[in-house]
């Protein structure tokens, strides 16, 4: 290892690459068992499709646009380093080799297209599929990654927190993901007031623990050290999974008197996903009243899309849009202050932080939404992304194999 690079440090961060890598083909699996059997084989590749495209699409353009030397001097995009142009294996990024820095994010990006999917779920066509993820990733990914994670973007010189992507991935993603279901329109099991018909809940489970272990790697990789800010992430990690799952079980009893496993998942995800811009900036007690509330919103926000009629297949929104918002707001509340950031409420700050936080959530959200809606209706127009009625009916699957 060259002088100045950490072989601790770097040996964690490659750990956590492939841990993050692995929650793609989870999310595949979680995706794939919540569908249709007719829809199972496509929903399982529009994630894995995502792997190749985004690596090549970061390797060529994308960590420049999002990591590169900033153009202008605004905060709004990187400018450098395409095709890992003046990045070498040895070249450092703090401790670690920038080469593992820029796989480590790469991960970020194919995970966040992919959550998208979810929105779509039985109504979209493959092909069109991989043109709006080069487009979204290119259009929509780099400029937020590059506002909230680069040191030279507009919301990170703002001191907003986001520590491993609460606004950069899940706001990003669920928001994203309510754009696009909105451009396709209401499927037809949703016009016909069909409820959720999960195939495969042993997928589901199985793609729930793929997650919750990359999630590791995901939250407490980000602190690209093995430290005190990865430890606190990781147990921060743990704590509001399972209490948002124990939430929602609970919510489950007491409002339907009944149990399921896929609102168990729902809840964990609901806490994975709230935690993680939080996780390494606040103690457990925050860790696990996060939790708690982000299962008692999620629980809610999900059957919004009944009250207001937009079609989100697999409730991206309700988790990972609504999920992201509360744990991006809770700084402003539970922030220690400790090891990193400024402290919220609940430990002597100011409510400034919350509206920074706030209005952080607004920028990205509106971004993510105008854009998206932008991408996804060129998309349609050009290739033809929704299926037919009579498509939706045979299933995905037979328009996939078919083509």
């Amino acid at each position: 290892m060259q002088s100045g690079l950490n072989t601790g440090d770097s040996a964690w961060m490659l750990v956590s690459t492939a841990m993050v890598l692995l929650m793609t083909p989870g999310l595949a699996f979680f995706y794939g068992g919540m569908v249709r059997s007719r829809n199972l084989l496509t929903m399982l590749y529009m994630s894995y499709i995502c792997i190749s495209l985004v690596t090549i699409v970061w390797f060529a353009y994308g960590y420049g646009l999002a990591f590169g030397r900033d153009l202008g001097g605004a905060g709004l995009i990187g400018w450098s380093n395409f095709l890992f142009s003046g990045i070498s294996p040895g070249q450092g990024y703090g401790r670690i080799a920038a080469y593992i820095f820029a796989a480590f994010q790469a991960t970020f990006s194919i995970i966040t297209v992919a959550l998208i999917s979810g929105s779509i779920a039985g109504r979209a066509r493959f092909g069109p599929w991989i043109a709006f993820v080069v487009l979204w990733v290119t259009f929509v990914y780099t400029p937020i990654a590059h506002w909230v994670f680069s040191p030279t973007g507009w919301i990170n010189k703002w001191k907003v927190m986001d520590f491993a992507g609460g606004l950069v991935v899940e706001l990003n993603s669920g928001i994203a993901g309510l754009a696009l279901a909105l451009v396709l329109g209401r499927g037809v099991a949703f016009r016909r007031r069909e409820g959720p018909r999960p195939d495969n809940i042993p997928y589901v489970l199985l793609g729930l623990g793929l997650l919750w272990f990359g999630w590791f790697g995901f939250n407490a990789g980000s602190a690209l050290t093995d430290g005190a800010l990865a430890s606190r992430a990781f147990v921060s990690t743990m704590i509001a999974g399972c209490a948002a799952l124990l939430t929602w079980r609970l919510l489950e009893w007491i409002r339907f008197k009944r149990l399921t496993r896929l609102g168990s998942s729902s809840g964990a995800l609901a806490g994975l996903v709230a935690i993680t811009p939080s996780c390494a900036f606040v103690n457990v007690t925050g860790a696990f009243f996060i939790g708690v509330i982000a299962a008692i919103v999620c629980t809610y926000a999900v059957e919004m899309k009944l009250v207001l009629g937009y079609d989100d297949t697999l409730d991206v929104t309700g988790l990972h849009g609504v999920g992201g918002i509360v744990g991006v707001l809770a700084l402003g509340f539970f922030a220690t202050g400790e090891l990193r950031g400024s402290p919220g409420l609940f430990h002597g700050g100011s409510v400034a932080v919350l509206g920074k936080q706030a209005a952080a959530v607004g920028a990205v959200g509106l971004y993510s939404f105008l854009m998206t809606y932008l991408i996804g209706t060129v998309v349609d127009r050009l290739f033809r992304m929704r299926m037919t009625d009579e498509e939706q009916e045979k299933g995905s699957d037979a328009h996939f194999a078919a083509g």
